[in-house]
């Protein structure tokens, strides 16, 4: 029997705030253990939680670039089971009324968003089995009550590949949207992944298996992949497949049983008691509409249009929001200091020469040492004949290891080029006569000896001829119509 996998996705990503969800504490990743810590998320009893305004507008951020439903009225409920790292053994999320519904993102394929809820983290558990002179589990509440945004999806996914996609998508709006950083080694972005089979054509859902600990958008594939060969096998051996929650192993490239999967009643789900229902009026939803940035799709298809940019370049320009207002700003000043189109060779800079150093150094366009601003100066150099392009990568090397401006680099280095006619007239002239054989061989129609006598005029002129100015003039000289070549 052929069976297909029936995939949803539960996305967890920590709000970008910075203070906790129901309490003044920091959000400082890296911070010493239980320094960031108060008697609210630390669950001393009769204190009150507070909410996080901005923590709310950034969800509804996400649900309305999610093309999600925003309620106007959302309430917050009780979770409860028992968590060695959260002190209070409840967790303050939301059920019932979510603040955020009913959306779709197009990976592809589209993918219905189920709900988006907000709801706080739990610490941290340091285990020390098998250290010295300790033996058990360390509690770092740092994390405890850090807020948090889960996105759920429908099943709609059929792949571990698709999901893979999914996620990337999801990781690309919200960075975008400037809500969370999504970085997954520090755990602001967690995803379980609910997987199920059927057989081929049949409509009822199987058995569903949740898979924890997923910490890379490739160990989430290989783990969904993982799950789906194990729940075929057992299905073709005519075992059941329990409904269960199991942990995923990296480093042995396996899941194991975790515990048996809840229900949604046993949690035992009650409104919070010590926290209003939310309201949120139909003109703050619209007025936080009005603030969406433009997303990496709209962007790239206007730098397509507006600037001619290739699609290939424009979606790496768009692959992150750090890269595309690199180029933003550099265009911007770009048009400061020449009349002349800039966007295309701006874009080249980026895509080739910045983009490979900074994978080299493995740094992220926002530590690189050459600005939006230098390199626009750099490029209106360019588009002006200032230098030629083999000069401007000098340049930007220098520009690379040392910061600073392109003038200060040209003077210093004497790297100018020369656009004086008269000058490479002369040039020109010397390098025809030391070079009578390719002149020749030139005018009888062999076009590629016109390279030696190009190389002797840039040798003269130490590089700095302008090479559009050398070759108008050597074919003006060898008597060639450039246009028939006789």
């Amino acid at each position: 029997m052929e069976y297909e996998s029936v995939i949803g996705l539960e996305v967890h990503v920590q709000i970008k705030t910075e203070s906790k969800l129901f309490c003044p504490c920091a959000v400082t990743f890296g911070a010493p253990p239980n320094t960031q810590i108060c008697p609210i998320c630390a669950g001393y009893p009769g204190v009150l939680p507070v909410l996080n305004k901005k923590a709310v507008e950034f969800l509804v951020k996400a649900g309305l670039a999610l093309g999600c439903k925003i309620r106007e009225e959302s309430i917050f409920a009780r979770k409860q089971y028992f968590y060695p790292d959260l002190p209070k053994n409840y967790q303050i999320s939301q059920y019932e009324k979510p603040l955020a519904e009913g959306g779709f993102l197009d990976a592809p394929p589209r993918v219905g968003i189920t709900r988006i809820h907000l709801e706080e983290d739990a610490g941290k558990l340091l285990h020390m089995v098998g250290a010295s002179k300790l033996d058990g589990s360390l509690v770092d509440l740092n994390r405890a009550g850090v807020p948090l945004m889960e996105i759920v999806s429908e099943p709609d996914l059929r792949s571990a590949e698709g999901a893979q996609d999914y996620l990337a998508a999801l990781k690309k709006i919200l960075q975008y949207l400037e809500v969370s950083d999504c970085d997954m080694e520090k755990g602001s972005l967690r995803c379980d992944a609910n997987v199920s089979i059927r057989p081929k054509g049949t409509q009822p859902f199987g058995s569903k298996v949740e898979v924890k600990n997923m910490n890379s958008f490739r160990g989430v594939r290989d783990a969904i992949e993982y799950e789906i060969e194990r729940q075929t096998r057992k299905a073709e051996a005519g075992e059941r497949i329990p409904q269960e929650t199991r942990l995923w192993d990296a480093d042995k490239n396996e899941s194991r049983t975790m515990r048996s999967k809840e229900e949604a009643h046993d949690y035992r789900y009650f409104p919070e008691p010590d926290l209003l229902p939310l309201l949120l009026s139909a003109e703050h939803i619209e007025t936080i509409r009005k603030e969406l940035p433009e997303l990496a799709q709209e962007k790239q298809a206007r730098l397509m249009h507006e600037h001619g940019i290739n699609k290939y370049d424009a979606q790496v320009l768009t692959g992150e929001r750090a890269v595309a207002d690199f180029f933003e700003r550099s265009l911007s000043q770009g048009t400061k200091f020449t009349k002349k189109p800039v966007a295309k060779l701006i874009s080249n800079w980026i895509t080739t020469e910045l983009a490979g150093r900074l994978n080299q150094t493995n740094k992220p366009i926002t530590e690189s040492p050459i600005t939006p601003e230098n390199l626009a100066r750099l490029v209106a150099l360019i588009v002006e004949e200032t230098i030629s392009g083999k000069m401007a990568k000098t340049v930007f090397e220098e520009m690379w290891k040392n910061g600073g401006g392109p003038e200060k680099i040209i003077k210093e280095k004497g790297l100018a080029q020369v656009s004086d006619e008269n000058q490479i007239h002369q040039w020109v002239d010397l390098a025809i006569a030391q070079n009578p054989k390719a002149a020749q061989e030139f005018r009888e129609g062999k076009e590629r000896a016109i390279g030696a006598i190009v190389g002797t005029v840039m040798k003269l002129s130490k590089g700095q001829a302008n090479p559009e100015i050398v070759n108008r003039l050597l074919n003006e000289k060898l008597k060639i119509d450039t246009r028939t070549g006789n």
